[in-house]
């Protein structure tokens, strides 16, 4: 399998672009980005000729390291990401890179995607946080996505879109969470405020009633909207949506929800410009006069938690970084102040 950019040919480059193989000098590869489970190379290409072709593409590739390759086996994240390119991309209103090439095997659950180089489009790093226009600009791309397959039923169809409402993955996660969330506390004891770990333990206690809160509308959902999975261009002035290896069929204010509580850094100015966020999306998604901004907004104070349960279980089932470390807690202390502020824990009452 290919499952590194060691195992390109110039012969396999030059044909996912039309040209001969005599057309390619050569190309090389450097690595980019800093994936928790899949490792990303930029693949630059030296054509005698450029003519209309990429002078680099992105090559996104199974986690070297073994844990971290072994766990997005385990959550199907692969299959998940490569079948999304495969199947959904193409529909897909919102801005995402373009597709090349694509390989999964179904015997390890690897996969890799060779894709459009968004360069020079530009990450903002996660610890940094971003300002309000920023993150309008995502979810406007988010309002896009969320239309193209609103209440779209076909989506049940493919099952790999179906692991996160699964019983098997309820069941999975309602077992993990309590069995890593003691550690968890132990990791950020003095880094996160007690208040937070006293709403993760009302959380956890009663995570089934969390659990079956699943009433709403139904569309795709990237899963794991937050900055370090965005590019963001000067050019039409869009956000570009990366990582789609959480994609499932689910709930729309999850995203949203998800996407601006991680996003800010002042968890103050987070709490000023949040409604006036979700209203713009609701006024851009325009899918159902049946779907007011009043339940839009129930939905997106119930979706507080997402950020906060993903930091937690993420955390402590990847391979452990500094990075990492601090990622993972800016994520959960941000969502958490967020489901605090909105008063979530009503919704478990």
């Amino acid at each position: 399998m290919l499952d590194h950019p060691q195992k390109l040919s110039k012969k396999l480059i030059s044909s996912l672009f039309n040209r001969a193989e005599s057309d390619l000098n050569d190309f090389n590869f450097n690595p980019v980005g800093s994936g928790q489970v899949g490792d990303c190379y930029r693949v630059n290409l030296n054509w005698r000729d450029v003519k209309n072709s990429p002078i680099s593409f992105i090559a996104k590739c199974p986690a070297e390291d073994s844990s971290s390759r072994n766990t997005a086996r385990n959550l199907h994240l692969y299959e998940i990401e490569v079948s999304f390119y495969q199947l959904l991309s193409s529909r897909c209103s919102a801005r995402v890179p373009e597709l090349y090439f694509s390989e999964y095997d179904k015997k390890t659950s690897d996969g890799v995607l060779l894709l459009e180089d968004m360069y020079p489009a530009k990450q903002i790093p996660q610890v940094d946080g971003c300002s309000s226009s920023e993150v309008a600009m995502v979810l406007k791309e988010a309002a896009a996505l969320h239309k193209s397959y609103w209440n779209d039923e076909t989506l049940l169809t493919y099952p790999w879109l179906t692991y996160g409402i699964s019983e098997e993955r309820k069941k999975f996660a309602a077992e993990l969470l309590p069995a890593v969330y003691p550690e968890w506390k132990r990791r950020y004891q003095g880094r996160i405020s007690n208040n937070i770990f006293k709403m993760g333990d009302t959380l956890l206690a009663n995570y089934e009633k969390y659990a079956d809160l699943q009433e709403g509308p139904m569309t795709l959902v990237q899963g794991d909207l937050r900055l370090d999975n965005l590019l963001f261009t000067d050019k039409n002035n869009r956000a570009i949506l990366l990582d789609w290896q959480t994609a499932a069929v689910g709930l729309p204010l999850n995203d949203v929800a998800y996407c601006i509580s991680t996003s800010f850094q002042d968890p103050k100015e987070r709490a000023r410009e949040e409604k006036n966020l979700v209203r713009e999306y609701h006024d851009l998604l325009r899918v159902s006069d049946s779907y007011t901004f009043e339940q839009a907004w129930d939905d997106y104070r119930r979706a507080s938690f997402v950020g906060f349960l993903m930091a937690v279980l993420s955390a402590m089932i990847v391979e452990r970084t500094d990075r990492g470390d601090e990622m993972f807690a800016v994520m959960a202390e941000r969502s958490a102040w967020q489901a605090l502020h909105l008063d979530a824990l009503s919704f478990l009452e």
